[in-house]
């Protein structure tokens, strides 16, 4: 039932993503899974790799807050 759940926000946020950091950063986003409560990007971009390692923070606190509650607690950009 954890999976599904994950599976499930997962899309949530894959929905809301380019309106949380933008279509560029959607755009090059290869894809977005939840294990336990890390949010995992992956890119092949190193470019906005290295932007995504600067915002980890902020996105957290923006997935959470349009999530409405605090579902994530750390993210890791591969």
């Amino acid at each position: 039932q954890s999976r599904l759940k994950n599976d499930l926000i997962s899309v949530q946020i894959e929905e809301i993503w380019s309106s949380l950091m933008g279509k560029t950063i959607a755009n090059y986003t290869d894809s977005i899974k939840i294990i336990g409560q890390t949010l995992i990007i992956t890119t092949t971009n190193a470019p906005l790799k290295n932007e995504l390692l600067y915002q980890k923070e902020k996105i957290r606190e923006r997935v959470n807050e349009a999530l409405g509650e605090a579902l994530i607690n750390e993210v890791v950009v591969k």
